[in-house]
């Protein structure tokens, strides 16, 4: 491009800057509007003899933060790494108190203003140590959770082979019906956790909906690319059951966030009951993967590596949300989830409407209705 062409692209956003700031400015119409000063409490840890909260500024100015207390009893403090805080810079305020385990508490935060925040914990349980045995004990829920259901999914493959092609399309649908409902699923968990931790300031239904389109697009061009080049294109088996893989994995790594997270609260039977329907719910995702390769041979080694893409990141999830757990990164990765499996269910599709009927036939839309019907079942079970 010319500098003339650049120029001319920069002079509106010159003018939007200038406008902005007569606005915000001094004697713009917002002068003499003190705004309100809004934070968020996003992790309380009970460790020893202290209670460790975690606060993130989500107002749209800076705030002080200038005393904690817990059940409306002011108790001495410190602020790590000090109390003053810039929009959207944390801290950790630290409360020296001798609770006790599965006792509930009220624990309140007061800025410079006098305004106070609350976060009530239901039952206080000691905070998940950062220690190997820690790891491995996260690492084993993740892999239960995650890559074994879905490495028992994949046995369906040898059966799936002796089907014809109409059962196969049947199978292929389901693998659609299975993508669409994890789609739904995720982008419902993400809003969920938005609703409950961040501040109206940081427009959580947005940033579900800007993470699912941009992990969505993502998809569509990486797919494309694939196409492009010939390397597992989007028209071949392997292709189609390698993205399925990476929207199932991204998929399980946000409900391995879940699990850590509930873990790591102390949430002991929360996180059975967790478990053992992830478990449950997972097992069905091996179908979606074995599904496209009902026509290949000797794709072991492959259906092995499509488990690990699909499974392990389920045990990543795992560690991420039982020891950084966080509101913000938790919303992200469900709605990046939620938007790779509609990517994915958009290829599958593709690939199902190449085949005898097309979407209209009574295999295929009996598929999808089984796919969603098998997901909502496994969902409810525990």
């Amino acid at each position: 491009m010319t500098p003339r062409v650049i120029a001319a692209g920069l002079v509106p956003l010159v003018l939007v800057a200038g406008l902005v700031a007569f606005i915000t400015g001094p004697g713009g119409i917002t002068a003499g509007i003190d705004p309100l000063p809004d934070i968020t409490i996003e992790r309380v840890d009970f460790v020893d003899s202290e209670v460790r909260v975690v606060v993130r500024n989500t107002g749209p100015v800076p705030v002080d933060i200038v005393q904690g207390d817990i059940n409306d009893r002011i108790q001495p403090s410190a602020v790590e790494p000090d109390g003053h805080l810039e929009r959207f810079e944390t801290a950790v305020l630290r409360i020296p108190y001798a609770w006790n385990e599965a006792e509930p508490y009220a624990i309140g935060v007061t800025v410079h203003d006098g305004t106070r925040f609350e976060r009530v914990v239901e039952a206080a349980a000691p905070a998940v140590p950062v220690d190997l045995e820690q790891a491995g004990l996260l690492a084993l829920a993740g892999t239960y959770m995650g890559v074994i259901p879905v490495f028992i999914g994949l046995a369906w493959l040898p059966f799936i082979r002796r089907l014809n092609q109409k059962s196969i399309s049947f199978f292929l649908a389901l693998t659609a019906g299975l993508l669409l409902f994890i789609g739904v699923d995720s982008a419902e968990e993400a809003l969920g956790v938005s609703a409950e931790n961040l501040a109206g300031s940081m427009n959580g239904a947005l940033l579900v909906l800007a993470s699912a389109g941009c992990a969505f697009l993502a998809l569509q061009y990486v797919s494309g690319r694939l196409a492009s080049t010939g390397a597992l294109g989007s028209g071949s088996a392997m292709g189609a059951a390698l993205m399925v893989s990476v929207g199932i994995g991204l998929h399980n790594f946000g409900e391995g966030l879940a699990l850590g997270a509930a873990i790591s609260l102390g949430s002991a039977a929360f996180s059975v009951y967790l478990l053992a329907g992830f478990a449950m719910h997972n097992t069905t995702e091996g179908i979606a993967i074995a599904s496209p390769l009902a026509g290949r041979n000797r794709v072991a080694r492959r259906l092995v590596m499509l488990g690990v893409v699909a499974g392990f990141p389920a045990v990543l999830g795992a560690w991420a949300g039982g020891f950084a757990y966080s509101p913000i990164s938790s919303v992200v990765f469900l709605a990046v989830g939620s938007g790779a499996a509609f990517q994915v269910a958009v290829t599958v599709a593709r690939w199902v409407a190449r085949g005898p009927g097309g979407m209209t036939s009574p295999h295929v839309c009996g598929g999808l209705a089984a796919g969603l019907l098998i997901m909502y079942v496994t969902s409810i079970v525990l």
